[in-house]
């Protein structure tokens, strides 16, 4: 199965600083990206990280290559809640290259101990 993560590295989840929001939401996606056996795409060859960090940039890049990919992965709903209030139409353009979008359901699959 191949795949794209997003994190959003901007937002502060449950009170937590940026950065420990970013930990977060890794800590939470990477063990379910090896436990599935997701091979995660880069579309773009100059892009550092393996995740988007910016919905338009992701977006923009999956017009571009328009790559066959099984799914999208981000860490809930409130990660991307600023986007899709704001460009609800580029968010359905952007799920519709992928077979399913993948929401980490943080209550089943948290790391045993968060750790920062």
């Amino acid at each position: 199965m191949k795949g794209i993560y997003f994190i959003n590295d901007q937002i502060r989840l449950n009170g937590l600083s940026k950065e420990e929001s970013f930990k977060l939401q890794e800590q939470s996606i990477l063990p379910y990206i090896q436990k599935h056996n997701i091979k995660v795409i880069k579309l773009n060859p100059y892009q550092l990280y393996d995740y988007y960090t910016i919905p338009h940039a992701l977006l923009h890049d999956l017009k571009k290559h328009r790559n066959d990919l099984d799914c999208f992965i981000h860490y809930s709903p409130q990660v991307l809640e600023d986007f899709i209030n704001s460009y609800p139409a580029r968010w359905l353009i952007l799920k519709s290259f992928f077979k399913k979008v993948i929401t980490i359901d943080e209550r089943n699959d948290l790391p045993a101990k968060f750790i920062v």
